[in-house]
């Protein structure tokens, strides 16, 4: 077992390493790791995570009694501590605020879409726990729904929480999310997302065990198997159809060069949406300027 000098000098390291990255600002964010079988080693509350030192850290029970340190441990405490008893395999907790993934928690998105096959295999799909007051009892109530089926996971309006069987693994699965959520929104900026295709989805289920990625749960693409989200990782993955990649229905549709979008479900265009039966006229169409003259001249050699 690593000694409790290097778990403290780990801590100190993957603070650096978030605050550097601007996963924290100020005094955001918390780790924690397991000492034994019924001790933690976790961050104090009230210090920025990119100038601590070993000697910081609080050592508390799984209970939340502090043991050991000058100071009191992290206010996030709660939610740590629920981690480790619904996961005894978890060694490592990290609690962050990456600007990228938690914009995605904000709008209230989750990152459950088969788009890299990289976070298929290793993290599977990206929840969002329902939001709740941090510090209070509310915010391990809500991790606790997730937590048995998923290593990461954003926390609405709050930030992400990764779990790992150590530290460094706990701090990668941050780095993991962020990334991926980076890029989710590149290619959202850019027209759409194309999505790895159910049959490839399942090929990389196979390759989890391949790999020797100890996954807390199964991959079920888009339909849950039962409604208790611990059972299974919710990824949405279509039908290829003998295609490996399909593109996102609620992304550009042919024609125009791909500049005409198709609204998302539940907006003003879709009968289930706010815009009510028969609205579907009124869905939103964007031309370039070029299209658009075009379209003009057309009309108007119609004309005469």
């Amino acid at each position: 077992m690593t000694s409790e000098s290097s778990l403290r000098a780990d801590i100190v390291e993957v603070g650096r390493r978030m605050y550097s990255r601007g996963y924290t600002a100020s005094n955001d964010g918390n780790i924690s790791v397991r000492l034994g079988a019924d001790r933690l080693l976790m961050t104090p509350k009230s210090v920025c995570k990119g100038f601590m030192t070993p000697d910081m850290m609080c050592i508390t029970d799984l209970d939340g009694k502090k043991l050991q340190g000058d100071r009191d441990p992290s206010s996030e405490m709660l939610m740590h501590l629920e981690v480790y008893r619904q996961r005894p395999d978890v060694r490592a907790v990290v609690h962050a605020h990456p600007p990228t993934a938690t914009g995605f928690a904000v709008a209230g998105i989750p990152l459950d879409r088969a788009v890299l096959a990289e976070v298929v295999t290793t993290l599977g799909s990206i929840p969002i726990a329902e939001y709740a007051t941090p510090s209070t009892s509310e915010l391990p109530d809500a991790v606790r729904k997730y937590i048995k089926a998923h290593d990461g996971m954003l926390l609405a309006n709050h930030g992400a929480l990764t779990a790992g069987s150590d530290l460094f693994s706990a701090y990668y699965k941050m780095e993991t999310i962020e990334h991926f959520a980076k890029i989710s929104l590149v290619a959202r900026l850019l027209g759409r997302e194309n999505l790895i295709a159910r049959e490839e989805l399942l090929r990389l289920q196979e390759l989890r065990g391949t790999y020797g990625i100890q996954a807390p749960a199964p991959i079920c693409a888009d339909v849950p198997m039962s409604d208790d989200p611990a059972l299974c990782q919710v990824i949405q993955s279509p039908e290829g159809g003998g295609f490996r990649l399909v593109p996102d229905s609620t992304g550009p549709v042919p024609g125009l060069d791909g500049n005409r979008r198709r609204e998302p479900p539940g907006g003003p265009g879709d009968p289930g949406g706010p815009g009510g039966p028969g609205k579907n006229d009124e869905a939103e169409i964007r031309l370039t300027y070029r299209e658009l003259s075009a379209l003009i001249e057309e009309a108007v050699k119609s004309l005469r």
